[in-house]
């Protein structure tokens, strides 16, 4: 089984051209981002091929009809040529019909644009919490999943201590990591690399072994994960002077490496 590491073009600054060069040039696979925000297709496809790169496109429904737009996000993904799509679809103040009645529709838009869809367990959609996927999950047997465990522990303010069952079941579902180390009390440490950090990583990097475990045992040919940490505000600030505690090309490549040494002690 292959790893393949994406690098996430959230808090990227400078031309396209030179935001697909560095990462080219750190030696990652391939770059993720919202496909609502290319403005210039060709121009994108271009800068992939020219830079030996992949692209795992996101996509986030919005509006009245979010199966709707769903389909219409995903129809535009897959001019891309995807692997694979990751989605923040849904919201999570609809009722458990609501939710149901979307993902069973979502489900049948996969299929037809024959595209794995990875869902994202994140804040303000239905698999925000490890007790409302672990139902969904149970309910829809085909549902895969972005596992970005740091909104689990954001929103239940653990670290998952008594979601052993719903870990392990998204860790079946998984065919994507968003390798962000979060806390208790927020989805983002301030550098995964500081001593304060350390057992928030090792958790994180415990569960992340299971996904691995899981995509050997279902003899998936590749794994692929993004090192998706943001810039502010998302990334902590100092107090009056608002600057940025760690450096964010850092945090993500040194994430990038640290995932590489955890994956090849589990081969």
């Amino acid at each position: 089984m292959n790893l393949k590491i994406y690098k996430s073009l959230w808090g990227m600054t400078g031309s396209l051209e030179e935001q697909f060069a560095k990462i080219a040039e750190a030696g990652y696979e391939g770059v993720e981002s919202a496909v609502i925000e290319i403005s210039d297709a060709k121009k994108f496809k271009a800068l992939l091929r020219g830079n030996n790169l992949e692209y795992i496109p996101l996509i986030y429904t919005e509006g009245i009809n979010h199966l709707e737009n769903f389909r219409q996000l995903v129809s535009l993904a897959s001019t891309f040529e995807p692997k694979k799509i990751i989605a923040h679809a849904g919201r999570d103040l609809w009722s458990f019909s609501e939710q149901m009645k979307f993902f069973e529709g979502g489900l049948q838009v996969e299929k037809e644009f024959g595209i794995p869809i990875a869902h994202e367990t994140h804040r303000r959609r239905p698999l925000f919490s490890p007790m409302n996927a672990m139902t969904l999950i149970r309910e829809l047997p085909e549902l895969q999943l972005n596992a970005d465990l740091s909104h689990w522990c954001c929103v239940t303010e653990s670290m998952l201590e008594d979601h052993a069952e719903a870990i392990e079941l998204a860790a079946k579902r998984a065919i994507h990591i968003h390798c962000r180390v979060g806390y208790e009390n927020g989805p983002q440490v301030s550098d995964p690399r500081a001593p304060e950090w350390a057992a928030h990583l090792t958790k994180f990097e415990s569960w992340w072994k299971m996904i691995i475990a899981e995509h050997f045992m279902r003899g998936e040919a590749e794994l692929t994960i993004t090192p998706e940490y943001g810039p502010p505000s998302y990334m902590h600030t100092t107090p009056f002077e608002n600057k940025p505690v760690a450096d964010l090309w850092d945090v993500c490549l040194w994430s990038a490496e640290r995932f590489r040494k955890l994956y090849a002690s589990c081969v």
